[in-house]
C-alpha cells in the first residue's frame, strides 16, 4: 500500500499455465452472492448479471444498521464490468456477522463461482500483524519504540544508529523501497514483464537480498525528517522479530495471534507459492485472455506482505487488536499514535485513520499481483469491515475504482440510527483501492 499509479493485476503464469482462449475471455463472467444476518440465516444466489439477489427485509437490515442490498449491488458493481473476476467482503457488528458476499469467478478455467469463505493474498495488511508483534515485545521489555536499529541488528542497514524501530513502523526512517527497483515493477515493457512472469515470480528472496536492493538507493530524507512510505521497513521490523526472539517474523505471528484468536484460514508463507484452501484465482489480462497468475513465490514480499487471509479472520483480528485483545492500552495508543509527516494519510504503526459517518476507522490496506485487500475497524468497536478484489479489467477504471469507494463507503458509513444519505463518500487510502492508472504495468507489493 503505497502512492503509486500503477496497476495490481499481477501477470501470466507463462510457460507453466497457457493464457484462457479467446471464447473463454470473451464469455460473462458469472457471480455468487451469500448473503447472511445475525443469526446466520440467508441464500445463495448464483447466476448471471441480471439475477435476484435474496437480500433480507429492508426494515430489519435498518434497525441493524447495514444496508445489505446496497452492499450486495457494491460487490457486484466490481465484477459486472469486468474490472475485477471476483470480490469478497464482510460486516460485522460486535463479532456478529451481519454481512458478507462474493461476487464473480473463482476458477475461469472452470467456472466456479467466487465464495465469501474464499483466501485471499493480503499484501501489505500483513504489516498491521508483524506491528502488533513487535509491539508485543515493546511490553514484554525487549526493546523500546526509540531504540535504534543499530542497538539490536548491527551493520543491517544504513544509517542505522540514526533509525528508531518507531520510524521503521511509521515510515519515517527514510529506508527506500526496494520494491521501487526496476526489478520489481514493468512500466510500459512487456519484456521485461514476460521475463518475470516465466522466471523471475519463482525467484526466492532473503530479507538481506531485499534489503541489500533499497540499498543501492540514497535514503528519501534524514530519518524522522519525512514520511514515505516503504517496504524496506518492515522487512527490517521482520528481522529484528527473529532476532530478539529466536523464532521467524511467521512463525511468532502464528504463535501470538493466529492461533490464539482461531485465524483458521490465516498463515504467513515463506517461499510456498500456493493459496491454501479453497480460494479465487489471480489473473492478469493478455493480449491472448486471462492468465492465471495465483502462484508466486512470496518471499518477495516477506514481512511487508506475504501474508495469506480470509474477509472472516481479518474483521476478527482487526477487533480484537483494536478492543485491546492483542495490545495493552498504552502499545495501542503508541500503534494509533499518526505521524503528523503522513500528512492526510493519517498513519500511526500499520494502522491508517479514517474518518466516516460512523466515526473513526482504523485499518491497512495491501496489494500484490492479482489481489487488493482492506482491513476496516470501527475505533468503538462496533463494527469491522473487510474486502478482497481480484483486479483483472483495467480498461474502466473510473468505473472501477467508483465502484470500489462504494463498497467501503457502504461497509464503514452506514449504522443504526444514521441512515445512508448521511454517509459521506469514503475514498480508501491511496493505494488500498485499484490503482488509477492503466497500461501494462504491474507493481509486485503494494
Amino acid at each position: 500500500m503505497r502512492a503509486a499509479s500503477v496497476v495490481l493485476a499481477g501477470a501470466g503464469l507463462v510457460g507453466a499455465l497457457a493464457p484462457m482462449t479467446a471464447a473463454q475471455a470473451t464469455q460473462p463472467v458469472p457471480y455468487r452472492l451469500t448473503v447472511t444476518d445475525e443469526t446466520g440465516s440467508g441464500g445463495d444466489v448464483t447466476g448471471g448479471p441480471g439475477a435476484a439477489l435474496g437480500v433480507a427485509d429492508p426494515a430489519a437490515d435498518a434497525a441493524r444498521g447495514v444496508d445489505r442490498a446496497a452492499l450486495d449491488a457494491a460487490v457486484r458493481g466490481l465484477v459486472s464490468p469486468g474490472g475485477a473476476s471476483a470480490t469478497l467482503g464482510r460486516v460485522d457488528e460486535r463479532g456478529r456477522t451481519v454481512w458478507k458476499g462474493a461476487a464473480g469467478t473463482a476458477d475461469l478455467a472452470t467456472g466456479a463461482p467466487a465464495t465469501a469463505e474464499g483466501r485471499f493474498r493480503i499484501g501489505s495488511v500483513t504489516k498491521t500483524f508483524v506491528a502488533t508483534v513487535v509491539l508485543q515485545l515493546v511490553a514484554e521489555y525487549r526493546l523500546g519504540l526509540d531504540d535504534a536499529v543499530e542497538r539490536h541488528l548491527p551493520g543491517l542497514v544504513p544509517g542505522g544508529g540514526q533509525i528508531t524501530v518507531r520510524q521503521l513502523l511509521n515510515h519515517t526512517s527514510g529506508l527506500a523501497n526496494y520494491t521501487d527497483d526496476p526489478s520489481f515493477s514493468f512500466e510500459g515493457d512487456p519484456a521485461a514483464l514476460q521475463q518475470w512472469l516465466s522466471t523471475g515470480r519463482w525467484r526466492s528472496y532473503t530479507p538481506q537480498e531485499l534489503i541489500g536492493i533499497a540499498a543501492k538507493y540514497p535514503p528519501y530524507f534524514a530519518p524522522g525528517r519525512g514520511w514515505h512510505y516503504s517496504n524496506t521497513n518492515y522487512i527490517v521490523a521482520g528481522l529484528l522479530i527473529e532476532r530478539l526472539t529466536g523464532r521467524s517474523w511467521g512463525d511468532e505471528v502464528e504463535r501470538r495471534i493466529i492461533r490464539p484468536l482461531g485465524l483458521s484460514g490465516t498463515s504467513m508463507p515463506v517461499d510456498s507459492p500456493f493459496v491454501p484452501g479453497p480460494h479465487a484465482h489471480a489473473y492478469y489480462k493478455l493480449a491472448a485472455g486471462p492468465a492465471d497468475i495465483t502462484l508466486l513465490n512470496p518471499s518477495m514480499a516477506g514481512s511487508a506482505g506475504a501474508g495469506i487471509s480470509t474477509t472472516a479472520d481479518l474483521t476478527r483480528f482487526i477487533s480484537a487488536l483494536l478492543g485491546g485483545r492483542l495490545l495493552g492500552p498504552a502499545e495501542l495508543a503508541e500503534m494509533k499514535r499518526t505521524t503528523p509527516l503522513s500528512g492526510p494519510a493519517e498513519y500511526g504503526l500499520a494502522l491508517q485513520r479514517t474518518a466516516t459517518a460512523c466515526g473513526e476507522f482504523w485499518g491497512h490496506g495491501g496489494g500484490i499481483p492479482g489481489y487488493n485487500t482492506l482491513m476496516y475497524g470501527a475505533a468503538d468497536g462496533r463494527r469491522q469491515f473487510a474486502a478482497s478484489v481480484n483486479p483483472y479489467d483495467m480498461s474502466d477504471l473510473p468505473a472501477t475504482n467508483a465502484a470500489f469507494e462504494t463498497l467501503v463507503a457502504t461497509g464503514t458509513g452506514t449504522c443504526a440510527g444514521r441512515p445512508p444519505a448521511t454517509a459521506r463518500p469514503l475514498a480508501p487510502p491511496a493505494t488500498a483501492g485499484i490503482p488509477a492508472a492503466a497500461g501494462p504495468a504491474v507493481l509486485l507489493l503494494d
